[in-house]
């Protein structure tokens, strides 16, 4: 996987977010969704590679493009597997709020999780924490392993957590326990993101949010060097059938970083509206402005590019 190929797929993800960030605010959370999906799948033509999509939109009656097992690029080059989301955060963008974003992560063939679409409890932290938290312990005990790790008190560490129901009892938990919440309305893989970003004020991720978003934290984190834990939550029987189905033979078991994303990855995002670690599309007179985000997992390089985009000169925009 050629480290090049890092700065094509970041033009992806940039063309993305600048199509999706058209509609911030408008209310309408399926063009949002649309906009980024269409500017994705044209760019991502024009990437040399032999990449299949492992985890995308759904499946291929659902969507019509960016589908699990669609193949994209040019067809020639490096044989990839790739897990998208064109828009993190649909709710996040429609509503002009914070953190949503356009992102990708790359691997070589057999590299990422085929994860099913379905629920995960997931734990996230930085590099301080990376093999001293366990998913199976409660959250009070993680966070003291955690604020251990970082010779600080429980009082000092900040927790995201997504705002849903479903967590009023972790939500108690963290707050009985002494650690401070931050509380996210959509958006979990900025938020795991962010355990790991120096600066971003966020120590620990805690809940319950959607697989295929945990496998490309899981790839954002290993560049990293942080640390990620899930266990499938499956809502219905027919999920669960569906992850058998993909190879998955332990319904139960504790998915390390390792088991979601490994090897030789490439993790690249494209703010669409500002976050904790990038800043949203600025549009010009002239064009926009966008930030973006580049990591390779061999080299342990980290890239904040700020781009300028002369739509006059750039006709796919």
């Amino acid at each position: 996987m050629n480290r090049n190929l890092a700065m094509e797929f970041v033009r992806v993800t940039e063309m993305a977010a600048i199509a999706s960030a058209r509609l911030m605010g408008r209310g309408d959370e399926k063009a949002a969704d649309q906009a980024a999906v269409d500017a994705m799948r044209a760019m991502l033509d024009s990437v040399e590679c032999d990449a299949t999509v492992v985890i995308g939109e759904g499946e291929r009656d659902e969507a019509p493009m960016l589908y699990i097992g669609e193949k994209v690029g040019s067809g020639t080059g490096a044989k990839l597997e790739i897990a998208l989301d064109p828009l993190e955060g649909t709710t996040i963008c429609a509503h002009g709020g914070y953190n949503s974003i356009s992102v990708m992560a790359i691997g070589e063939a057999g590299n990422l999780l085929h994860a099913p679409d379905t629920y995960m409890l997931k734990i996230a932290c930085g590099p301080e924490g990376k093999g001293k938290l366990d998913i199976r312990q409660t959250p009070t005990e993680n966070l003291k392993r955690l604020a251990d790790a970082k010779k600080c008190r429980v009082a000092d560490l900040t927790a995201i957590v997504l705002d849903r129901p479903r967590h009023k009892e972790l939500i108690e938990e963290i707050r009985a326990a002494g650690a401070r919440i931050n509380l996210i309305g959509d958006g979990d893989v900025s938020a795991a993101i962010a355990t790991a970003t120096p600066n971003s004020g966020i120590d620990i991720l805690f809940g319950i949010g959607g697989a295929p978003e945990g496998v490309i934290a899981a790839a954002a984190l290993q560049c990293l060097n942080g640390e990620f834990q899930g266990i499938l939550k499956p809502r219905n029987p027919g999920e669960v059938e569906r992850a058998l189905k993909m190879g998955i033979d332990d319904i139960n078991r504790v998915f390390k970083i390792d088991d979601l994303a490994k090897g030789n990855l490439m993790f690249v995002a494209t703010g669409v509206t500002t976050g904790n670690f990038l800043d949203g599309v600025v549009f010009k007179p002239w064009g926009c402005l966008t930030h973006s985000l580049v990591m390779r997992s061999e080299s342990g390089t980290i890239r904040h590019i700020r781009a300028e985009h002369h739509f006059d000169k750039k006709p796919r925009y």
